[in-house]
């Protein structure tokens, strides 16, 4: 059985290799104390570094990047490595102000990318609800990414990218045999915005493992900043409560770990 390795960076970073490719998501390399403002009033700071340099982390082929204009998905060190991708997979919007090197997919558009071991990598934009109800035009478009090639066994490999449970979630459980989950966690709230959420929480998580059915799922998006209000605690509680504990396969700072696809 094929297996993808993820190494772990910090926040919505990892690096994901598989046939041969080396795939950074949503790159965050800015050292922590810093302070960002992501409009309306909402502001945050960041707790935690990278656990991996840049350098340490060595050549990559693509960046997945699930939006451009949050910087605890994108911020300026991160930024700067855009151009060494040989493409930057993204939503439209964010295409057409980064330019270069980026590619805008819609939800449910694909493209491909070769695989140096052979064959394709298809990579598909699944929706995501950055928010409540109605809060695009404030949030901004954000995309998470399916993952299928030939030597997948177990299921394709989705991330989630930033979202809360709403039904173009659902509609990935339907559309997709996922055997594989990567979610960005963390319960992400703002005071101005009172209990208004805009990832997914623990109790989410748990419901997307459920309707995925999904063998393994991996964190990410859980820790390093003020605003994320759950961490691996919660979520550990929550899928222990469910009976899904042995699904999730929490991932260590700057350490390889190896799930089955």
């Amino acid at each position: 059985m094929a297996s993808v390795t993820v190494t772990y960076v910090g926040g919505p970073t990892a690096l994901l290799e598989a046939g041969g490719l080396r795939l950074l998501t949503d790159p965050t390399f800015d050292r922590a104390g810093e302070r960002y403002h992501f409009g309306w009033g909402a502001m945050s700071r960041k707790l935690q570094g990278p656990a991996m340099s840049p350098e340490e982390l060595g050549k990559f082929d693509a960046v997945l990047l699930s939006h451009d204009h949050h910087e605890d998905n994108l911020d300026a060190a991160g930024r700067a490595l855009l151009p060494d991708a040989e493409r930057v997979i993204t939503t439209p919007s964010a295409a057409r102000r980064l330019g270069g090197n980026a590619q805008g997919l819609a939800p449910w558009e694909s493209t491909s990318l070769s695989l140096p071991e052979g064959g394709e990598m298809k990579v598909t934009a699944t929706p995501c609800r950055h928010g409540p109800p109605l809060s695009r035009p404030i949030v901004g478009e954000v995309i998470g990414f399916m993952l299928e090639w030939d030597a997948q066994e177990a299921g394709a490999l989705w991330l989630s990218g930033d979202t809360v449970y709403f039904r173009g979630v659902a509609e990935v459980a339907r559309r997709f045999d996922v055997g594989t989950a990567i979610l960005n966690l963390g319960g992400v709230r703002f005071p101005i915005t009172g209990p208004a959420r805009y990832t997914f929480g623990a109790a989410e998580a748990v419901r997307v493992a459920r309707d995925l059915d999904s063998p393994t799922v991996v964190p990410l998006h859980f820790e390093g900043w003020k605003h994320f209000r759950q961490g691996r605690a919660e979520v550990e509680r929550a899928f222990e409560e469910a009976g899904l504990a042995e699904r999730v396969h929490w991932p260590e700072p700057a350490t390889a770990i190896a799930v089955e696809v």
